[in-house]
């Protein structure tokens, strides 16, 4: 039995006396006691005898299915939990809705719908208005209409029941998530005309529609990457199979799915944070019964059973959301391969920005790799112009030059996007007279001012103060705010531009449940205005009216800890870069940066990502990092700094004892403090292990799970293991 529970292990029962319809059976959910409570587990093995005497085992309370969960769903948490090292009653518990941990039947939610039945209504309703003037309402809905608009129109349901015993009117049960479709043409619009680009590539994803196929779409921003995965679509719905497409964020999934159903018939469901429990399991549902043909989601939907896959997609596939940073720390990418492989199905992974992982599978020859150049507009992207910030002064982060492009873009008609990656209204506040800055209790950071509403916070443990009226060190009033952020920027711009509509769109001002798309909205309608946004503007908005984008402070992330720090940056500089110039008009971006001189930033705006990206590949092939390397991560964290210490140097010596005497050519590197090593009061140390070969790798991390689950000093702090790390942060 797999119980939801960080132990590494499975647990023995007993049969409950009455068995299920189907016989007991691997995938079967059960309600089982467990310490002083009952958890919901799922039967993973049968066996006719225990580790355990027999009088020592408990009972199974009861079955909660009459038929196993899906098989293909089985197979991927299994895999999921023995690559990620993790426990697999814990990885099933988060790959199956809430609703399922919770014991309630895996069905979907319906209506009941009423229809007009018979003839002659007029002679039998003759004596009864009220029920003629119902008959009149359903027969303007044949199609039905649902029991609550009935009633919203002013009905009892004694009189649809009486309707019902003359034979006038009859009800029926209705899926309501992706009911069945009528038959008829699988598009609802036609298909948008290929270029020749477009149509190369179609045409190799064509080859092998019934096999492994995997494929790398390298296209830049605005190519028509999404046309293809539509037309992709189509021909696997055609052929009565499902399609998983994976987006990285929820802020894509509303227009991704207006541009999915306004192109095809067949049922399209999505699956994200965003939707309420029932809402989950009712996708889960229609999608485990092949209901849905179509299937959008962001990151946990890789876990949505299929009944009859035909292709996984998964778009911009370099993003970092597809990596869970905690629990189950799988990558949704990583896992459609191993899925697509399981099902023998194609798989098409599509970006402007490749992660090198992906890129160097594609030079390889291990993907085939497809590559679009050209944009429908006909104007080629526009290339990054460089400005130094170096001895210029600043209004709300930008330069004289910017504003003046901005200006003469908004007196144009168009629109301008404004990229800063900062919340808040500065980085920090500092007094000017001592330098002291306000830095977080709880962690290595500055705390961030904000203006609206008034207060310091700290964007990584989230803890929050108000304004100081003075410096709490010589109690100087001069207090400053330092750098710029998106209020500070959107402040300014108010000021520099007073008739001109300002949005601002990060975290702190799109907290409202749909606030995100009614500005998005907005924006389509195309009048001039200005869009000051963090890194949730750049991913894949198509945003057909601004030609001008501002990048406020590119040095971010050019000289981080973090190896993947460059090709991180490097991607959200492009992805930022591709909002401008997407419909009739060109597009101009320019980069405010402290290091116009830096090689890598000098060849990302003179030759682009992809000559960029082979650079980054070449100096991690000497290095011997990701891809050419597969890594692991031990985090330790304690609020004791040295029971966190002693824990990682005895992981790491025994570690490399056993390494030493197995021969398993692995490298044991660390402990070393990680880049912020006190955070929300805790402190935090990394062991990291590297090896040639995959093979190396997972026999060395699962030692060392053992070792640290025997360790009586590994349960006074918390210890998680990190497979391929995308970030050491």
């Amino acid at each position: 039995m797999a119980l939801p529970s960080p132990l590494r292990r499975l647990f023995d029962y007993l049969p409950s006396r009455e068995a299920p319809p189907c016989g007991w059976q691997p995938g079967l959910r059960v309600r089982v006691p467990f310490g002083r409570r009952e958890v919901v587990g799922v039967v993973v093995e049968l066996a006719d005898r225990s580790d355990l005497p027999r009088s020592q085992l408990r009972s199974i309370s009861e079955a909660l299915d009459d038929a196993p969960l899906p098989e293909d769903w089985l197979w991927l948490c299994r895999f999921a939990a023995r690559y990620y090292q993790h426990s697999l009653g814990d990885t099933l518990h988060h790959a199956m809705p809430a609703r399922l941990r919770q014991g309630h039947p895996m069905a979907g939610r319906t209506q009941t719908l009423w229809l007009a039945q018979g003839e002659g209504a007029e002679e039998m309703l003759s004596r009864a208005p009220k029920q003629a003037e119902l008959y009149a309402l359903l027969r303007q809905h044949p199609h039905g209409l649902p029991g609550r608009a009935v009633s919203a129109h002013g009905f009892a349901r004694d009189q649809l029941l009486a309707l019902e015993k003359k034979g006038l009117a009859s009800s029926q049960e209705h899926i309501l998530t992706a009911p069945t479709p009528p038959s008829g043409n699988l598009l609802a619009t036609p298909a948008l005309p290929l270029n020749r680009e477009q149509a190369t590539a179609l045409a190799a994803l064509h080859e092998k529609l019934d096999g492994y196929h995997p494929c790398l779409l390298e296209g830049v921003t605005g190519s028509g990457k999404t046309e293809v995965y539509l037309q992709l679509i189509e021909a696997i719905a055609a052929k009565g199979k499902q399609s998983l497409v994976l987006v990285p964020e929820i802020g894509l999934t509303p227009q991704t799915l207006a541009r999915f159903r306004s192109r095809f018939r067949v049922p399209v469901v999505a699956l994200h944070s965003g939707l309420t429990d029932p809402e989950r399991l009712d996708v889960w549902e229609a999608a485990t019964s092949g209901r849905a043909l179509i299937i959008i989601g962001t990151r946990s939907a890789i876990f949505t059973p299929l009944a009859n896959p035909g292709a996984i997609i998964v778009d911009e596939e370099h993003d970092g959301s597809y990596k869970q940073h905690d629990g189950l720390r799988y990558h949704a990418r990583d896992l459609a391969v191993a899925r697509a492989h399981y099902h023998k199905i194609p798989l098409l992974m599509g970006s402007a920005t490749p992660s090198l992982e992906s890129l160097h599978q594609a030079l390889s020859g291990a993907y085939r790799h497809l590559r679009l150049t050209q944009r429908p507009s006909q104007h080629p992207p526009a290339k990054l112009e460089l400005i130094d910030l170096r001895h210029q002064r600043r209004q709300g982060g930008l330069l004289p030059a910017a504003i003046k492009a901005i200006k003469s873009t908004l007196s144009a008609g168009k629109q301008v996007l404004i990229f800063i990656n900062r919340r808040g209204f500065a980085p920090t506040l500092a007094c000017h007279a001592c330098g002291w800055m306000a830095d977080c209790h709880q962690c290595d950071a500055r705390m961030t001012l904000h203006r609206q509403p008034p207060l310091l916070a700290c964007h990584h443990c989230d803890s929050r103060r108000a304004l100081p009226d003075a410096c709490p060190e010589c109690g100087s009033g001069d207090l400053r705010a330092l750098g710029s952020g998106t209020e500070r920027t959107e402040e300014t711009l108010q000021t520099l531009f007073p008739k001109t509509t300002i949005h601002r769109i990060d975290r702190d001002s799109t907290r409202r449940k749909d606030s995100f798309e009614q500005v998005l909205k907005e924006i389509q309608r195309g009048e001039p205005c200005v869009l000051v946004g963090t890194q949730m503007l750049a991913k894949g908005h198509h945003l057909p009216h601004v030609t001008l984008v501002v990048v406020v402070n590119a040095d971010g992330g050019l000289y981080a800890a973090d190896f993947r720090a460059l090709e991180h940056s490097a991607q959200l500089l492009e992805q930022v870069a591709g909002r401008a110039g997407r419909a009739a008009h060109p597009g101009r971006v320019l980069v405010q940066t402290l290091h116009p001189d830096d090689p890598h930033l000098g060849q990302l705006a003179e030759h682009g990502y992809g000559a960029l990206a082979r650079n980054m590949l070449e100096e991690r092939r000497i290095s011997q990092l990701p891809p050419f390397c597969f890594m692991a991560l031990l985090r330790i964290e304690s609020p004791k700094e040295e029971a966190a210490l002693a824990l990682a140097q005895q992981a790491a010596q025994a570690l490399r004892q056993w390494l030493k005497e197995s021969g398993v050519a692995t490298r044991c590197l660390g402990p070393v403090p990680a880049p912020m090593e006190r955070r929300q009061n805790r402190y935090h140390l990394h062991v990291m292990l590297a090896a040639d070969k995959r093979s190396q790798l997972h026999p060395a991390v699962s030692w060392l799970v053992q070792w640290l689950e025997a360790n009586r000093e590994a349960r006074k702090v918390r210890w998680s293991i990190d497979i391929d790390p995308q970030t050491l942060a």
